[in-house]
């Protein structure tokens, strides 16, 4: 059996960052962490079932729905920046790197609610516990990977990193599949943690510069009810801009 998620206290997520490169929290946690309540992180789950098909996958599948928005935040303030390209370089994205991939942004009115901006706002913080004071260049991915077609892949290109500072990766919801497990591996070595997220707002982070890091592929729980489905948030954190072509 998959092991449960490695929970962590929400006080104790930077020095685990700082010790181990990774660190989970449970729901509970990550609402201590932004000082929300549980019903406003759950109020988000809505904007999942509005994602537009990516129609990037270079490996022939159907199976991914996605939108793609980005931020700054600078201390307490969290700006919207003007819609721009997602890009990742071929170095950290061997499937999908090298080239930039327009996605919708995300609704306005889910970046418009506090916890939005609450969510950013703490993660950010922990960022900074870490890694010293500074603005944080932030790209949302909210992501929906269904069974449809009979397997969906919540990480096409494999074990990888993503070329940032900090990625978060939050389970918003799951739904008659099976499979899903989160491995995180060290970079330089063979040590690594796997797991199943279950519980919505179930949040995990990674210090992309020391840990590599795949989601195995989900297949639908049940073969007469095809229609699964694996919803997550991926935020990612780097320093000093964002990625783009000439940035590294």
């Amino acid at each position: 059996m998959t092991p449960s998620p490695p929970w962590i206290a929400a006080d104790a997520l930077p020095q685990a960052l700082s010790a181990a490169g990774h660190a989970v929290l449970a729901p509970a946690g990550l609402c201590s962490l932004i000082d929300a309540d549980p019903a406003q992180l759950m109020a988000l789950a809505g904007a999942w079932n509005d994602l537009p098909p990516d129609t990037y996958l270079r490996d022939g599948g159907r199976y991914r729905r996605r939108r793609h928005s980005c931020f700054v935040v600078r201390g307490d303030e969290v700006q919207q920046v003007p819609h721009r390209a997602h890009w990742q370089p071929l170095e950290y994205n061997a499937l999908h790197g090298g080239f930039e991939r327009l996605f919708e942004p995300m609704q306005a009115d889910i970046v418009a609610r506090p916890v939005w901006a609450q969510l950013l706002h703490g993660l950010s913080a922990v960022c900074s516990r870490v890694k010293g004071e500074q603005p944080w260049f932030v790209e949302a991915h909210p992501f929906r990977i269904d069974t449809t077609d009979g397997i969906g892949r919540p990480t096409p290109e494999g074990a990888h990193r993503d070329g940032v500072d900090f990625v978060v990766v939050a389970l918003v919801d799951r739904r008659g599949v099976k499979g899903g497990e989160t491995r995180v591996f060290d970079a330089n070595g063979p040590t690594g943690i796997r797991f199943t997220m279950t519980e919505p707002w179930t949040m995990l982070m990674l210090d992309d510069e020391r840990v590599i890091h795949e989601t195995t592929p989900i297949q639908p729980l049940r073969p007469d009810q095809p229609d699964g489905h694996r919803d997550t948030l991926v935020l990612t954190f780097r320093r000093g801009g964002f990625q783009g072509p000439g940035s590294i």
